[in-house]
């Protein structure tokens, strides 16, 4: 056989719609770097739910079918393209961005998209940090403005943002509140950062909170579903407040004289807007925070990439997160 048609394991989706698109083949080619272009043999990837929507067809950018989801993979560099420096063969890598695809047993990325993964973290672990850590930075750091003393909400703490958020903040210097839906969802969510937890489903949290806060409100939320909790947030802001947007599954009514009265922002948050200096910049700090052993990834739900229709169900159907999903090879 020629080294060039080497087959793999994908999967790969022809149409839009239900978790059943995703179909197992093992009959897809081996793809081959580019120039600055990084071949990885893939360990695991992590499910995000943005990927749900993609397959759904009801996200704003649809790939060309067919194509094979996912972004975040964790693994070993199997070759380089011309013009790749920063890893070599044989390197332990994740990633925030794949070009042919993580849900697969070896991808194809941009080399700047590529991160070396330090010996502490195992695979499932670097599968868990691409979308979760650098949205919750980009949330924190670049949108919110974060600074160490200020009050922060992570709404919906306990999956693969959310506890990313917790580590983040914490090591920011916030005084750091989450919500989870379970009691397992709390205490993960307090053993990864959170100085106090909330149960979401609970009657009456928000006055909690506000409690917690001694009535003055808090100065940052970082928000999972916002078609549910955006009014709720509006009115648990402090003054200067802002909302960050990170998730949302709908529409929801809110009052604008709630930003009046604290002159409070809504920001959105979207990954994909993030410059290559922006990566940069946060795969420099997180890789920082892996040295000094703050961030740790919550590996939670693990599936074999043949369950991959499966995984799509549960991440959006599960009654409480915890800790981040993922397929593995």
């Amino acid at each position: 056989i020629m080294s060039g048609s080497r087959l793999m394991r994908a999967i790969r989706v022809s149409e839009f719609g239900a978790p059943s698109v995703l179909r197992l083949r093992s009959d897809v080619t081996v793809p081959q770097p580019g120039r600055t272009q990084v071949l990885i043999r893939v360990h695991a990837c992590g499910v995000n739910p943005v990927e749900t929507y993609i397959r759904a067809g009801t996200y704003a950018r649809k790939p060309t079918l067919p194509y094979t989801p996912g972004s975040d993979i964790a693994g070993v560099v199997e070759s380089v393209g011309e013009g790749v420096t920063a890893v070599k063969a044989g390197d332990r890598v994740f990633t925030t961005a794949t070009e042919t695809g993580g849900y697969a047993e070896y991808t194809v990325a941009a080399g700047d998209s590529v991160y070396k993964l330090p010996d502490a973290l195992d695979f499932t672990q670097g599968a868990a940090i691409g979308i979760p850590y650098f949205t919750a930075y980009r949330a924190l750091i670049h949108k919110a403005h974060a600074k160490a003393g200020e009050t922060v909400l992570i709404h919906g703490a306990s999956g693969g943002v959310g506890i990313a958020a917790c580590q983040l903040s914490r090591a920011l210097g916030l005084q750091v509140f989450g919500t989870a839906g379970t009691p397992e969802g709390m205490k993960l969510v307090l053993n990864n950062g959170a100085h106090l937890a909330f149960n979401h489903r609970q009657e009456g949290y928000t006055d909690k909170i506000m409690e917690a806060t001694e009535g003055r409100g808090v100065d940052v939320i970082v928000e999972m579903l916002s078609n549910i909790n955006l009014s709720k947030d509006l009115q648990m802001l402090a003054y200067g407040g802002r909302v960050m947007v990170v998730g949302s599954r709908g529409s929801i009514e809110i009052n604008p004289r709630d930003t009046m009265v604290k002159e409070s922002s809504i920001v959105g948050v979207a990954l994909f807007f993030a410059t290559p200096e922006e990566m940069k910049e946060c795969g420099a700090l997180l890789y920082a925070g892996m040295e000094a052993g703050w961030l740790r990834p919550v590996v939670g739900s693990q599936y074999p990439l043949e369950k991959a229709a499966q995984a799509h169900h549960d991440i959006i159907e599960s009654p409480g997160a915890a800790g981040k999903m993922v397929l593995t090879m």
